[in-house]
């Protein structure tokens, strides 16, 4: 426990000057979903803290996979989007394929060895779902 906490403040020290990802209206969001490319859809509000962090880390990720079909979308505006998702606590990162079919769920804050470790598994440099 003590050594989550500690990973937990020192993430949120590396990311605190960090911009979050911006926010998608799920119906544009919805619109992607399904297309051809994986989608990995990060559930939370702007509001907590560790959505946020989340939200910082996927800005990151972003810029460097612009690509990839990532997006945030804050419950706290659109709450009945958490309900179509079925979205029981917040940050939850959901991983869609190709086909809009969920592939991958987590709750909670991702390392972003892990986020990495999502990105070569399931994503090609295009952004599409790997074969």
């Amino acid at each position: 426990m003590k050594k989550q906490l500690l990973m937990l403040l020192l993430t949120a020290n590396l990311f605190a000057n960090e911009p979050m990802l911006k926010a998608t209206p799920y119906e544009e969001v919805a619109k992607a979903i399904g297309q051809g490319k994986a989608t990995l859809l990060e559930v939370g509000s702007d509001s907590c803290h560790s959505c946020q962090i989340m939200g910082k880390l996927l800005y990151k990720a972003k810029q460097e996979h612009p690509d990839y079909n990532i997006y945030f979308i804050n419950v706290k505006e659109e709450r009945d989007v958490a309900f179509k998702l079925k979205i029981q606590m917040i940050p939850t990162q959901i991983l869609l394929d190709a086909n809009g079919s969920e592939i991958d769920r987590h709750v909670g804050i991702l390392e972003k060895e892990d986020l990495d470790a999502i990105f070569e598994e399931y994503f090609d440099e295009n952004g599409s779902v790997k074969k």
